[in-house]
């Protein structure tokens, strides 16, 4: 069975779970971010697979063919984390290693330090532990976000408005996921935001049309059309409701979950990112250091060259490598 991918529809947590699993061994789950799909993994389910590991895409909720809620109080750490330990349930399986990328990152970091014993070991692709933007601030996650809207377009304040977002994507859907992919891949310029003002501004417009048509090096047409066609699964309406209530969010995990700020996290643990990520720039060279301080069991850290954020589709045989050596580490 390693050489095929088996889709499944579970009941989880009282919603639908879309996932992909292939191969047969110690359960690895990976949980993509925004935008993601279980597409997002396609590179690494079969090397993963060959390595000797049961690999599981997951579609996050609110992406593909997961249930998609309309409440963002449905998509807490509270939720996510109950759906990661149903799919442990699925499996019959006590543990397992969890690999996140972005919003499946921080989802990654919270099992590590409040499921632990749940985890042989956490990888985290592109958000080092504790970052500020990512909820380890000590002030309110919004206030931090219109602090720094003050001053330019910021898309994390832009997302907390209600029903705003969502209509300017409408009928746009494909150019707002093909300007998306652009700006936060390695030859994108999404920190162009700072020159466009926060009152009036739609995320569509910051994101700069693409210089180049697709196919790019590493997104065909082919993957652009199934991931706009799994976007709109639900309908235009829900077509991004996953990622944004994951911005609209923050503020609750942030009440849920800040007495236990800033804790260790003590199991074995990977961070990869991107040299050219957005994302890996917005954070300080402090977090950085922080997190190296508070996550003793660093065995992988690694940014990788000439890759942006996505890197499970930029880079996707130098980062097959790490988790592998990862995977084998434990």
């Amino acid at each position: 069975m390693r050489g095929a991918h088996r889709h499944k529809l579970i009941k989880a947590n009282g919603i639908d779970l879309h996932l992909v699993e292939q191969g047969e061994g110690p359960l690895v789950v990976l949980c993509h971010g925004y935008p993601g799909l279980r597409y997002s993994w396609r590179h690494q389910l079969p090397a993963l697979a060959a390595a000797g590991y049961r690999a599981v895409a997951l579609d996050m909720r609110g992406y593909g063919r997961s249930s998609r809620p309309r409440d963002s109080d449905q998509y807490s750490f509270e939720k996510t984390s109950g759906d990661f330990l149903a799919v442990l349930d699925h499996f019959g399986e006590e543990r397992a290693v969890v690999i996140g990328h972005d919003f499946g990152a921080q989802l990654a970091w919270h099992l590590a330090v409040h499921h632990s014993e749940q985890l042989r070991g956490v990888g985290s692709l592109c958000v080092p532990y504790d970052m500020a933007l990512a909820g380890g601030s000590d002030i309110r996650p919004t206030e931090l976000f219109a602090s720094i809207a003050d001053n330019h377009f910021f898309h994390m304040h832009y997302y907390q408005q209600p029903d705003v977002p969502e209509s300017h994507t409408l009928g746009r859907e494909r150019e707002f996921l093909t300007r998306l992919f652009w700006a936060l891949c390695a030859d994108g310029e999404l920190l162009d935001w700072e020159n466009f003002p926060m009152q009036g501004t739609r995320y569509i417009d910051v994101l700069a049309e693409p210089p180049r048509a697709l196919p790019w090096s590493w997104l065909s047409c082919e993957d652009m059309d199934y991931y706009v066609a799994e976007y709109l699964h639900a309908g235009p309406e829900l077509a991004f409701i996953g990622g944004i209530n994951s911005y609209r969010v923050m503020d609750r995990n942030w009440e849920l979950f800040r007495d236990s700020a800033h804790a260790p996290v003590e199991i074995p643990t990977l961070f990869v990112g991107g040299q050219e990520d957005p994302v890996v720039k917005l954070g300080s060279p402090e977090e950085f250091d922080n997190m190296r301080r508070l996550v003793p069991d660093l065995r992988v850290d690694e940014l990788l060259p000439g890759a942006g954020h996505f890197i499970q589709q930029e880079a996707p045989a130098a980062l097959n490598r790490l988790l592998v050596k990862f995977l084998d580490s434990l």
